[in-house]
């Protein structure tokens, strides 16, 4: 189910009153990232589901069969199969599952079983403070870009852009995984260069388009555009300056990546970044009967050329394919010609 959906009251939520919610962390989170520890086997992971409801048990013992052939240990919090409509129970709920398992010193990371929507409605329920005090391996993607910005902007704890529980856990997804999370490397990030059965002269597949070349360093910062858009302006964002932006979308009219662009362009976002890299638009179209609509090259001409930071898309980020694990708040150096991310130094402790 796309994320999409559900995102028309997005904004309603954001609105609640503090009275009776946890008291929020300082909005600025510090200049040295807060590293997790790696995961080793053995650990627990604990599986939460902020988001989407899931409606199929199956789901769920699928993501906790795959966490243990990783040679994990799992526990499942208490609220992940309720349901309040779309939703996996009530907001006060799903947060207190996020909560609780930071609060739980056996622990050693918490993975969103899914994402569609409703992360950013439980952000007024957490309890920022335990979360710093208690730095765990976060991981997740789609909507779960809410929380991996916010918990970053609040506490300064290195967030992970990677697969959700019931994510893909194909061999080049595990591998980045493992890289990242398990052996701690300080990874560079490239797409891989496969010829096809349906082209055997050059690559079709997985290709990077360099927007304006060269080099830029930075803290990697980004997610799912519409996640990330939706949450404009509220206090559960990090501080784009000198950053190297991230982003990818699903099932999104071209017009609508436009909008979005033209809303962190208006909102300053852009202004501040020192490099672009954008991944993929899954199922992503003009639209029927849009015969004049913007294509992706115009959009990125109009909104990230001016700009004239290093830029590039086709990144091995998005939804439906295999994805690399990115370490929100790192260093990194960022290569618009060779349609590189080099990480300057591991993500995790």
């Amino acid at each position: 189910m796309h994320r999409r959906t559900f995102l028309g009251s997005a904004a309603a939520a954001l609105g609640a009153a503090s009275f009776g919610l946890p008291r929020l962390a300082s909005a600025q989170a510090s200049n040295k990232p807060v590293k997790p520890k790696r995961l080793a086997p053995g650990d627990t992971v604990a599986l939460v589901a902020p988001a989407n409801a899931t409606f199929n048990s199956a789901d769920l013992r699928i993501a906790r069969e795959s966490l243990e052939a990783l040679g994990f240990k799992v526990k499942v919090g208490g609220h992940v199969l309720d349901r309040h409509g779309y939703m996996a129970g009530q907001d006060k709920d799903r947060a207190a599952d996020i909560n609780g398992f930071f609060a739980d010193t056996s622990i050693n990371a918490v993975l969103p079983l899914r994402g569609g929507w409703g992360s950013s409605r439980v952000l007024p329920y957490l309890d920022f403070d335990v979360i710093r005090r208690n730095p765990k391996v976060v991981l997740g993607y789609s909507d779960i870009t809410a929380l991996l910005l916010s918990i970053h902007a609040k506490t300064g704890l290195v967030t992970f852009h990677g697969p959700n529980g019931m994510g893909r856990w194909d061999e080049f997804s595990v591998d980045y995984f493992k890289r990242m999370l398990m052996q701690g490397e300080a990874i560079t990030f490239e797409n891989p260069h496969k010829l096809s059965d349906k082209n055997v002269l050059t690559q079709t597949e997985n290709r990077i388009q360099t927007i304006t070349g060269g080099r830029a360093r930075g803290r990697l910062l980004g997610g799912n555009l519409t996640v990330l858009t939706t949450i404009i302006g509220s206090p559960y964002l990090p501080q784009w300056d000198g950053a190297i932006f991230f982003c990818e979308d699903v099932s999104e009219g071209y017009y609508r990546i436009d909008r979005m662009l033209t809303q962190l362009k208006l909102a300053g976002v852009l202004s501040k970044i020192k490099g672009f890299v954008f991944g993929t638009c899954s199922e992503c179209s003009p639209g029927d009967d849009n015969f004049g609509a913007l294509t992706f090259e115009e959009i990125f001409a109009d909104h990230i050329t001016p700009l004239g930071v290093p830029a590039w898309s086709g990144a091995m980020i998005g939804h439906g394919m295999p994805q690399w694990t990115l370490a929100e708040g790192i260093e990194v150096e960022a290569d618009a010609d060779a349609g590189t991310i080099r990480m300057l130094e591991p993500g995790v402790a």
